[in-house]
């Protein structure tokens, strides 16, 4: 039993080694290469949240500071107006739907009927052409039988005449008893002929006449049949024209049908963002909207900030750039969480100083130019994710960097 160290020993070497633990840990930490800044803070997204359509509030469902995960509803905005038009929206698919299948219907019809128009114009053209040409034939003739009778009528009518002096000369030689009874009534037999032959000429004359004005007028009529079926094969000619055209409209309603059809989409659209919904995780922030309110197209109402993508960014001065790299170990220590520390690595570092991009860049071009040591963005990712939401965008932290 005497052999066995007290209690005090014990708690004597457990000292000693903590101290030689921590005092090895503090020499390696000053002789170990590394760069060291407090000017860094915390940095992340901040996503601010607008209304997307215009309209008079009807909820507001966080409060600030509220921690809200991707897709929750934030705001409610009164929804009637957007329900009303996409029911007219509906309404007016719905008619330009059947106006659009009235159209394409119309298409075969209107092939059909104006196929076969141009096929009956054409038949009905080609018969008139040959009645009027059969009509030409008609009065050619007729003029011919007309010519014809009245040389017939020219003979009989100088056969009379001769018949008729042939009959006055026996006359007065019967009354001398110088010619026989028998050759005087053969002259007055002669003559009688002769006169009824001239008559029936003249009548032909009359009768071939009419004729060939009835063939006349009928060849007329056939001309204006001719005119009136070339101007309606003419007319049916225009069959490609009217498909042409029935096609046209027929299209032209489908494009009314896809106008229709986006005008619904645009209106459940603005229906859907009636409801104003988190685009991502994070905390509320910056809330200016209050139930009544009458919100105009992008209108901000809050801010979201993301606490599962933060990471840091470290302001060392350009002398300290020259050992560091992306990929080195960075110790993180949080003045906000007492001096919490967390692991983390270089990222990247910035194109250019970070006077270069502030509002109002230093100007040197002057005599009295003194040198300043600028200071040089560097990003630094954190090493696990930030499960608990205790980094905040914008907190101070002090940024080591382990350049070798």
């Amino acid at each position: 039993m005497s052999d066995m160290p007290s209690p005090r020993r014990i708690w004597f070497a457990v000292a000693i080694a903590a101290v030689l633990l921590f005092g090895g840990l503090y020499a390696w930490h000053l002789i170990f290469p590394h760069e060291t800044t407090d000017d860094a803070q915390v940095t992340g997204h901040v996503y601010p949240v607008p209304a997307r359509v215009a309209g008079v509030v009807e909820k507001v469902l966080v409060q600030d500071n509220q921690l809200v995960n991707a897709g929750d509803v934030l705001v409610q905005l009164d929804p009637r107006d957007y329900q009303m038009a996409v029911s007219r929206a509906e309404a007016e698919l719905a008619a330009s739907e059947a106006a659009a299948r009235a159209a394409l219907a119309g298409v075969p019809i209107t092939r059909a009927t104006a196929t076969n128009q141009e096929s009956a114009a054409e038949a009905t053209a080609g018969a008139a052409e040959s009645a009027a040409r059969a009509g030409d034939r008609d009065v050619e003739s007729a003029r011919a039988k007309l010519v014809s009778a009245r040389a017939r009528a020219a003979e009989s009518v100088a056969a009379r005449s001769r018949t008729a002096k042939d009959l006055e000369r026996l006359a007065g030689l019967i009354a001398k008893d110088e010619v026989s009874r028998r050759d005087y009534d053969a002259a007055v037999a002669a003559a009688a002929a002769a006169s009824a032959a001239a008559d029936a000429t003249e009548a032909g004359i009359a009768e071939a006449q009419a004729n060939l004005n009835a063939a006349e007028a009928r060849r007329q009529q056939m001309g204006s049949t001719v005119i009136q079926t070339k101007a309606q094969a003419r007319a049916a000619g225009t069959a490609p024209q009217q498909i042409a055209l029935i096609e046209a409209r027929a299209r032209a309603a489908e494009a009314d049908v896809a106008r229709a059809k986006a005008a619904l989409d645009q209106a459940k659209l603005n229906l859907d963002r009636a409801v104003v919904r988190a685009p991502v995780s994070g905390i509320v922030s910056r809330k200016s909207v209050e139930p009544g309110q009458m919100l105009q197209f992008g209108q901000t109402l809050l801010a979201l900030v993301a606490l599962e993508d933060v990471w840091i960014t470290a302001n060392f001065k350009e002398t300290q750039l020259a050992s560091i790299r992306a990929g080195q170990l960075v110790n993180i220590s949080v003045d906000g969480l007492g001096g919490r520390t967390f692991t983390a690595h270089v990222n990247s570092i910035a194109a250019a100083t970070g006077a270069t991009f502030s509002l109002l860049p230093p100007e040197n071009a002057t005599g009295n130019f003194v040198k300043v040591v600028q200071r040089v963005p560097v990003k630094i990712t954190l090493d696990a994710a930030q499960t608990e939401h205790l980094l905040r965008p914008g907190m101070s932290v002090v940024a080591t960097v382990y350049t070798k």
